[in-house]
């Protein structure tokens, strides 16, 4: 760390979509000056259109309201953080519900005069297309533009950046019932790490059926030179389960699906194919479902991945993506804090921190623009308790242990287990979201 604190320095913050204005603000409400790069309105990326900050461009929910929701957990510990986002969807919110949604422009409009009218905060207008110098957060988003990603790349290394999403559902392990599955190695080899769902003739070939013509997610414009007709251009690993499917019956067989060397460890019993299931954090609280790289609808998802057997009611905490998204491989890179462990002058925030959805990402700039402004003012780091959900999204995107990096929005299946054991899932969630509300106040308190 560079050991001059000076507090009249000015901090680089790249980008201005809400992962960038919120460390922004963070960083000038703690008295730093800041100096905000925007390349619009002298260029936009593909999915832009409009030139305010903290545009929305695929939904204008901020998603669900009620405390016992991972979401709605989020956004409150983002409201005791002092989040700018929070702030201004309060003032253009529209009726949504039991969510929290926005008209977009109106928020837009908002953040951005916010950010304008702060004497701390200067405003660049252009192309950032090599990494600044001095101390920088970088925001630049999902959509990076090339000339910035391959300073990124050249800063952290080719094995470390990543410029396509293909990601598998994950489910709770609550939620599989172990009655119908079992653990068992994969293909014969190994420990028995792996739940094994298994498929006789008729089920394998009802869920081929429904699987074929489910219905898949539409395309962005600026997705679609990404695609062929066969689907992702993306290697054959990451080749969506139902562009598989579509080449024949039996390829799922040969694939991800295939029961080679699978026993049920009880019966000795063989199966026409098998589903398997990988841990996903240490606790053994999520698994992915292997292979199942998928742009199918959400709902076509959750329809479909139910008729596994065993998975009949899987409780999804992230369903399968697959699209354009730039993220580098942050367990190897960053700290829970959002800076490089190599060069801790340097933060990450936003969606290229693997963190998923609007509010995760306004999230991890509210931590980065905190522990920034600390550590020029010479204060200790802030370290949010891995029962808060912004603390659990800190502790997953910066956990060495977490192998094949995916992006991850927020969900009650990365908290750590309550110490009593509560049946009902609504009275679980809240129970969870109390305690973790009540630590990070503690924590704030401290601040």
């Amino acid at each position: 760390m560079n050991e001059l604190n000076d507090v009249n320095e000015k901090i680089n913050v790249v980008g201005a979509g809400l992962a960038g204005c919120e460390a922004a603000w963070q960083l000038a409400s703690a008295g730093v000056h800041v100096r905000l790069f925007e390349m619009k309105p002298e260029k936009y990326t593909p999915a832009h259109k409009y030139g305010g900050f903290a545009e929305l461009v695929c939904s204008n929910s901020l998603k669900a309201e009620r405390i016992g929701s991972a979401a709605g957990m989020l956004k409150e510990e983002m409201r005791r953080l002092g989040s700018l986002t929070m702030q201004c969807a309060e003032e253009s919110r529209v009726s949504a519900g039991g969510a929290l949604a926005v008209d977009r422009k109106a928020f837009s409009d908002a953040v951005t005069a916010k950010i304008k009218a702060h004497p701390l905060i200067e405003i660049v207008s252009r192309e950032v297309t090599e990494i600044p110098r001095g101390r920088t957060i970088i925001a630049s988003g999902p959509l990076t533009s090339d000339a910035l990603a391959q300073s990124i790349h050249e800063l952290i290394g080719e094995d470390y950046l990543y410029f396509h999403d293909a990601a598998a559902p994950i489910v709770s392990f609550e939620s599989i019932d172990m009655d119908r599955a079992f653990y068992a190695s994969r293909y014969g080899r190994g420990a028995a790490d792996y739940i094994n769902c298994p498929m006789e003739k008729e089920e394998y070939e009802r869920f081929y059926n429904e699987l074929v013509n489910a219905e898949s997610a539409p395309l962005h414009d600026f997705e679609k030179e990404h695609f062929s007709k066969d689907g992702f251009k993306v290697y054959e690993g990451c080749m969506p389960i139902e562009v598989l499917a579509k080449r024949g019956a039996d390829t799922m067989r040969y694939g991800p699906l295939k029961p080679v060397g699978i026993y049920h460890p009880v019966t000795n019993k063989r199966y026409y194919a098998v589903v398997q299931l990988r841990a996903e954090d240490p606790q053994g609280s999520m698994y992915n479902i292997v292979g199942f790289q998928t742009n199918l609808r959400f709902g076509e998802q959750k329809r479909v991945f139910s008729m596994i057997p065993g998975l009949e009611n899987a409780e999804f905490l992230r369903y399968g993506v697959m699209h354009r998204n730039t993220f580098i491989d942050s367990p190897k890179l960053l700290s829970e804090q959002f800076f490089m462990r190599i060069r801790p002058e340097i933060y990450f925030a936003g969606q290229m921190t693997g963190v998923e959805g609007y509010i995760e990402s306004a999230a991890s700039g509210i931590i980065a623009g905190l522990n920034m402004a600390r550590a020029v003012q010479g204060k200790p780091y802030v370290t949010l308790p891995a029962t808060s959900m912004l603390g659990a999204l800190s502790k997953y995107i910066s956990d060495p242990a977490v192998e094949k990096f995916q992006p991850m929005g927020c969900n009650i299946g990365i908290l750590p287990p309550l110490g009593e054991k509560i049946r009902d899932k609504k009275k679980r969630y809240e129970a969870a979201a109390l305690r973790g509300l009540a630590d990070m106040s503690a924590v704030i308190a401290e601040l």
